[in-house]
């Protein structure tokens, strides 16, 4: 690559790989040179299941800054990797994807009552706020959450950075059979806040006992909803689907998809949904009406409100013309907004107010 501008480390957790991986491809595309690592392979320690990386060093974290030279690192969480970021004079940009000041108040009163548990939570704890403090710059996923940040951190630069998006990967795929008229469902159950929101389901299901409800998705709070919700015949439970074919699949299969969720800042499900030109209906928290628009892609409910919810599913599942007009003006209103090129080009801009890495 000619023209380097800078170069820029991404540490990522698993479960973002694939998308930072496109971050870094579209970055390149601006001469920038970025090398895109697993987070927990140069840099974990307690409270990670790995118990031998307990005692570990930071030897392989340490050559791999030095054969890599990064102008900056870029983490999309604030675990081991971040805090040996901190520790460098190198800038350090967190991509903050949640809430985690609630989140962790929500795990203390739900999962994380035992002692051990008790323990791993502070230390995440402890974790998160250390890097946030070290931090060069934040990067809210969202506005709702960049507004809840510069309250609690008002002397700290944060700039709002969106979810990036391939529109190009989001195409019809056939291969999944689901029985018709269908709502989708694809959200995970991995914070309690967000979950115990499908348990307004029930009364749905039984007003639209000919709609059939399929939930794709998985997580530690499954099982405190899924008993309720598989007593209903048109209610079907998937499992997590593999990502991104099996999703694919789904989403071209589904009429109308629902997002059922107490507590969300930038969920890609629905970014995803509105590309495979599906109407869509949410809960209006956080920062989902900002990956939307009310009354042209799709509809937004209140929580807890479920007569909403049956009133604009129904008004969707009857009527498919309005609904392949609404998924129309989805696909074009998140490939317009949400596109890698935008998000790579607001990225450096935020890089260069901040003076970061020498922009």
């Amino acid at each position: 690559m000619s023209d380097i501008k800078l170069r820029i480390l991404i540490g990522a957790s698993s479960s973002k790989i694939f998308h930072l991986n496109e971050f870094s491809h579209n970055l390149e595309k601006n001469n920038v040179e970025c090398r895109v690592v697993f987070d927990s392979d140069y840099a974990d320690g307690f409270p990670s299941r790995k118990i031998k990386s307990w005692f570990s060093t930071n030897k392989k974290f340490k050559k791999l800054i030095d054969g890599f030279k990064p102008d900056a690192i870029f983490v999309d969480r604030t675990r081991h990797f971040a805090i040996e970021a901190s520790k460098t004079s190198i800038p350090l940009i967190v991509h903050l994807r949640g809430n985690q000041w609630k989140e962790f108040i929500m795990a203390r009163e739900t999962l994380y009552k035992s002692k051990e548990k008790r323990m791993a939570l502070k230390k995440w704890e402890e974790m998160g706020e250390e890097c946030i403090q070290k931090s060069d710059l934040i990067l809210p996923i969202c506005d709702h959450l960049s507004d809840i940040t510069r309250e609690k951190y008002p002397d700290k630069a944060i700039e709002t950075l969106y979810q990036g998006i391939t529109p190009e990967n989001w195409f019809q795929k056939k291969g999944m059979e689901l029985k018709h008229p269908c709502v989708g469902i694809l959200q995970s159950a991995t914070i309690w806040e967000k979950t115990k929101e499908l348990l307004v389901l029930p009364k749905i299901l039984e007003k639209m006992p000919d709609v059939h409800f399929y939930w794709a998705g998985d997580g530690v709070y499954k099982d405190q909803v899924l008993p309720t919700l598989e007593k209903y015949e048109n209610f079907h439970w998937l499992g997590s689907l593999d990502y991104p074919n099996k999703v694919r699949e789904f989403l071209t299969e589904i009429d109308v998809y629902a997002l059922i969720s107490g507590i969300d800042m930038s969920p890609l499900t629905l970014q995803e949904a509105q590309l495979m030109e599906k109407p869509v209906v949410a809960t209006n928290v956080g920062g989902i009406p900002e990956l939307m628009i009310d009354g042209e892609t799709g509809y937004l409910v209140e929580k807890d409100n479920s007569n909403k919810f049956f009133e604009k599913l129904s008004a969707l599942i009857n009527d498919q013309e309005k609904s392949k007009e609404m998924g129309i003006k989805g696909k074009e209103f998140i490939s317009k907004k949400f596109n890698w090129d935008k998000i790579c080009n607001d990225f450096l801009n935020h890089l260069k107010k901040h003076s970061i890495g020498g922009m």
